[in-house]
């Protein structure tokens, strides 16, 4: 596998990405577009994001926005503001809809759909993805190839560097086969650094848990790449309309604090960490491999299909 070539003087890359949903998220996620769940939206647009810009003036750094189109177009002066502040937006879907859940024809027009959305009100074209609900359909890899992204931060496949995502053949009573892995970079995703699944409230999920519990994760997974991982990529997630509640930005600029107070940070946007990133020979052998794919169907006599 290739490494992270970091600039001189530098131990671990770090990305402070947000996740700027705003209403979308109830939308595509969650199908509640009440009243209730749009002033949320609009919380994280109109109060979470000045606070974040804030504080990530104060700290000079440049961090990642993944902003589906909806929210481009709903809240656009936010997205100005994240704009003239310098930092980078990646493409996240335009309602945040599930992609397993929809049709590949539906997949790729909400993708072109959003991408209309950033170039009409922001001027761009982003470089990077993020699925929506951090899930791929048995389309996404292909979808996010053809359209040309540089990277994308959507998969698990490591936690704390870089890889080429792989498909896969899913069988049930065989071994799965690796097929091909893509030539677009996977800088992955990690829920457990991720603010919304143990803070926020949506009535099925736990949430609301304790701040301090999440700072220690989140420093304590920190520490773990900065102390023991060569190259590493220390790359969070958070959602204006969630760490922007005080008790929430508190906790964060006390992480922020810790992270900056090391020797060799670099707080960098994810096409800079993708811009750093060097193939070796296994790289190219793996994306040289035959289009291995699909998924079998469920076994007839399984208890997923006996229960339906």
């Amino acid at each position: 596998m290739g490494h992270l070539q970091l600039p001189e003087g530098k131990k671990i890359a770090v990305n402070l990405g947000t996740d700027f949903d705003a209403q979308a998220l109830w939308l595509g996620a969650f199908n509640r577009p009440s009243p209730a769940t749009m002033s949320r939206g609009q919380y994280g647009a109109e109060v979470g994001v000045p606070r974040l810009l804030e504080l990530y003036d104060r700290y000079d750094i440049k961090s990642t926005w993944f902003t589906p189109g909806h929210t481009v177009d709903t809240f656009s002066e936010q997205c100005k503001q994240v704009l003239d502040r310098g930092h980078e937006f990646g493409h996240h879907g335009y309602y945040h809809e599930i992609p397993p859940g929809i049709t590949k024809d539906t997949e790729k027009r909400l993708m072109q759909l959003a991408f209309d959305s950033f170039e009409k009100v922001l001027g761009l074209r982003p470089v990077g993805y993020r699925s929506p609900y951090w899930d791929y359909s048995e389309s996404t890899l292909d979808l996010v190839e053809e359209f040309g992204f540089r990277y994308d931060s959507s998969l698990m496949a490591r936690d704390l560097v870089p890889y080429y995502p792989r498909r896969w053949q899913v069988r049930w009573e065989q071994g799965n086969i690796a097929g091909k892995a893509s030539h677009v970079l996977e800088v992955p995703v990690n829920w457990y650094l991720d603010d919304f699944p143990p803070l926020a409230y949506t009535g099925p999920q736990a949430g609301m848990q304790d701040t301090e519990t999440i700072l220690r994760r989140w420093t304590d997974i920190f520490d773990y790449a900065y102390d023991k991982v060569e190259n590493p990529v220390y790359a969070t997630c958070v959602h204006p309309q969630t760490i922007g509640q005080p008790h929430h930005i508190m906790w964060y600029e006390r992480l922020i604090e810790h992270i900056a107070s090391k020797d060799g940070v670099w707080f960098a946007t994810l096409d800079e960490i993708t811009a750093a990133w060097v193939d070796d020979e296994e790289d190219l052998r793996l994306q040289a491999l035959p289009d291995i794919r699909g998924v079998e169907a469920t076994p007839a006599d399984s208890s997923f299909a006996r229960s339906v």
